[in-house]
Parts: C-alpha cells; sequence; structure tokens
C-alpha cells in the first residue's frame, strides 16, 4: 500500500457539549479514491472541515505527508464543498479567474487553464453569463473546473453528483479517475454506494461521530461475505430444495420456469464442493456463483451492528 499523503490520529472535535467526532484516525494512501462513507450527521462535514483548516479540532494531530498539517499545505488541497458557494451576480468567467487567482495561479495561467476547461466541458459560451443564470449542474461543473485547476495534490470532493444528470455524472466520473491516473489523492464524500464501488479503493465509514469500519474495499467486501451463493439450475425446484440437506439453507427462489435461479447459504461448515455434489445429482446446474454483498448491504449492517452494539451497553 502507498505511504498515506493525508492521515489523521485521535482527532476528536465537540461543539457546546455535542461530539461531532470522536477519536478519528484513517490513512488516506498516496495516489487512492478514499471514500469517506456514513449516515446524515455522522460528523463527515466536520472532519472535511477540519482537514481544510475552516475549524480545528480540539484533540488530535493531521498529518500532511510527513508534515503536520498547516496553513501552508492549503495550496495543495482542492475541496468542493456539498453547499455551493458562487456569487450569483458575477460573471462566470470573471468569478472563475478570481477564484483560480486566489489559488495562487497568475492570471495569464488561470487563463490558459480555463479556457482548456471550460472547452473540455462544453462550456465556454456561459464565460459572460451570470452566475444566477446557470443551470445548478452548470454551475456545478464551474465549481468542479475550479476545485481541480490549480492541480491539488489532495482533492476533496462532497457529494459531488449531487445535482447531475447521469451524462453529466459519468462526464465527472471520468474525470475523477482521469485525476487519480495523474497522481492526485482523492477523498470523496458521498451517499451514493454505487459510485463508491465504481471508484474508490479504500474507505472509512463513520456513524455517530466515530470510525467504525476502515479498510481496502476488496478487503472489506470480504469481511463481510456470508457463504451465499447463486445457483441457476434445470429441473424440480422440490427436488432441488431436498438436495441441498444438511449443507446448504434456501433463501430464496425465483418462480416455476424452465430455468430456475436459486440463493442459498452454506451450513454447518459445508464447502461449495460438498453443497454442489449433492445438487447436480438431482438438478441440472447451469450456474453458480457466489454473491458478495454490495457497498449498500455492508454500509447498513455495519450501522446496524453499531448501533446495537451501544443500545446494549
Amino acid at each position: 500500500m502507498s505511504e498515506p499523503i493525508f492521515r489523521a490520529e485521535n482527532v476528536s472535535k465537540a461543539y457546546a457539549g455535542h461530539i461531532a467526532i470522536e477519536n478519528i484516525s484513517v490513512a488516506v494512501p498516496e495516489g487512492s479514491i478514499f471514500g469517506l462513507l456514513g449516515p446524515n450527521g455522522a460528523g463527515k462535514t466536520t472532519f472535511i472541515r477540519i482537514i481544510n483548516q475552516i475549524t480545528g479540532p480540539d484533540t488530535g494531530s493531521l498529518w500532511f505527508g510527513n508534515e503536520r498539517l498547516e496553513q501552508k499545505h492549503l495550496e495543495h488541497i482542492g475541496y468542493l464543498p456539498e453547499e455551493r458557494g458562487l456569487y450569483k451576480k458575477m460573471k462566470v468567467g470573471e468569478q472563475a479567474l478570481y477564484l483560480c487567482q486566489l489559488k495562487g495561479l497568475s492570471k495569464r495561467d488561470a487563463l490558459t487553464r480555463l479556457k482548456y476547461w471550460f472547452e473540455k466541458f462544453e462550456i465556454q459560451g456561459w464565460w459572460n453569463k451570470k452566475v444566477e443564470e446557470l443551470s445548478k449542474g452548470m454551475a456545478q461543473k464551474v465549481q468542479f473546473i475550479v476545485t481541480v485547476l490549480h492541480e491539488p495534490k489532495l482533492l476533496i470532493l462532497d457529494e459531488p453528483f449531487s445535482g447531475f444528470d447521469p451524462i453529466n455524472t459519468n462526464l465527472i466520473k471520468s474525470e475523477i479517475l482521469e485525476l487519480k491516473k495523474k497522481g492526485t489523492t482523492i477523498i470523496f464524500s458521498t451517499h451514493n454506494m454505487g459510485s463508491v464501488e465504481e471508484l474508490c479503493d479504500h474507505i472509512a465509514l463513520i456513524n455517530n461521530s466515530r470510525v467504525i469500519l476502515e479498510g481496502e474495499v476488496s478487503e472489506v467486501r470480504n469481511r463481510f461475505r456470508t457463504q451465499t451463493y447463486n445457483v441457476d439450475f434445470k429441473g424440480s425446484m422440490m427436488e432441488f430444495s431436498a438436495s441441498l440437506g444438511t449443507y446448504g439453507e434456501l433463501l430464496e427462489h425465483g418462480p416455476e420456469a424452465d430455468h430456475m435461479d436459486a440463493t442459498v447459504r452454506l451450513v454447518n461448515g459445508a464447502t461449495t464442493n460438498q453443497l454442489l455434489g449433492n445438487i447436480m445429482r438431482t438438478v441440472e446446474v447451469r450456474g453458480f456463483h457466489e454473491v458478495i454483498p454490495s457497498m449498500n448491504d455492508i454500509f447498513i449492517e455495519a450501522v446496524q451492528r453499531y448501533n446495537k452494539e451501544i443500545a446494549a451497553v
């Protein structure tokens, strides 16, 4: 695994008696897409604001590479907040240029890069329009451009697909993957578990202000495997069910048809070979594959497990 470009160690923050985050420790590998997940109110936004030094932690330490995170590192960080913040009365080009210069770019470099991105996103015709004339999706395109224009080492995207139609969502996904290919590290905060499976290498799940699950996406999915399999077969469902014996438990099945499908779970320490051996003696197996839990299933189960543990204390 790559060295972390950013890490937090035991970071906590409270507001007027309310604990926003508690003992958060994460490490974001360089060149990765790191999913920051959690229900509403879990503490994700507070943590992101601390990374961006909008607010400070009460306890704990934050590191950018091998240095303590300081104000000077902000020039290497790009942040697209969930709450969009363009000035409605300003012209699009004027505002984009202003925001890029705030990031340290010269006017000449900013204009060159903006021209490239505006043409790439096919919004060059909006340069002299006022922001208030833009659709929500169009305004988000402008903010995305401004966020990545200074080529940050660490890019933080908070719900970047909110308000986008499927075509523009795919456009932004492609750009995120292209940025990763060029070496940018991305912290990606979202509720969309499908996007997590498509984009993320690592995840941290925050619930009730704490990290309750962290790891590589493939490793996390393996951790939540349930020994469940889908079987596509030809034959009688009654005979199929009886063939499971003490090796498998029938969870669900489709309607009676020429081709049947069923979902079964291994029980009593049985192996797939034992289960298949029994099944193939009674029906014709056409397909057999393991059902790996989706990130959405894992998200729900991890939160439910944690809430039950807290309730039991």
